[in-house]
């Protein structure tokens, strides 16, 4: 799965955080109140461009049957979260290293988290 870059990122936590679909001027005026403060107005055209870009690498659909086009994320932020620990671990000469440097570095809330997530698969 690719990774995301900055404006990708913005549009795709947008598209994560809503219950419908957008369109990209609902995106780029959502991107405008988030960045208000900044001066950095993206006009339509690159919305578009981004989202095209994200349509390619899988990130969102398009529904093409209305006009405007409404755009939905394909995965959710924790799908994508869980693909790009996998990408990380496949990367990896020793993932049974790579896990224990992980665990070792989780708090003891995730520790748990993680016990009884592991319990649960192991009772399937």
């Amino acid at each position: 799965m690719a990774s995301l870059g900055d404006l990708e990122r913005s549009v795709m936590e947008l598209l994560w955080r809503s219950d419908a679909s957008l369109t990209a001027n609902e995106l780029r005026d959502a991107l405008a109140l988030r960045d208000g403060s900044t001066g950095r107005a993206v006009a339509t055209t690159t919305v578009l461009t981004v989202l095209s870009r994200l349509e390619r690498k899988g990130f969102v659909s398009r529904a093409r049957e209305q006009r405007p086009h409404r755009y939905r994320a394909l995965l959710s932020r924790e799908e994508h979260t869980a693909e790009l620990m996998h990408e990380i671990l496949d990367r990896s000469s020793d993932r049974d290293a790579a896990l224990a440097r992980f665990v070792g570095t989780v708090s003891a809330g995730e520790a748990a988290t993680l016990r009884r997530l592991l319990d649960e698969l192991a009772h399937r």
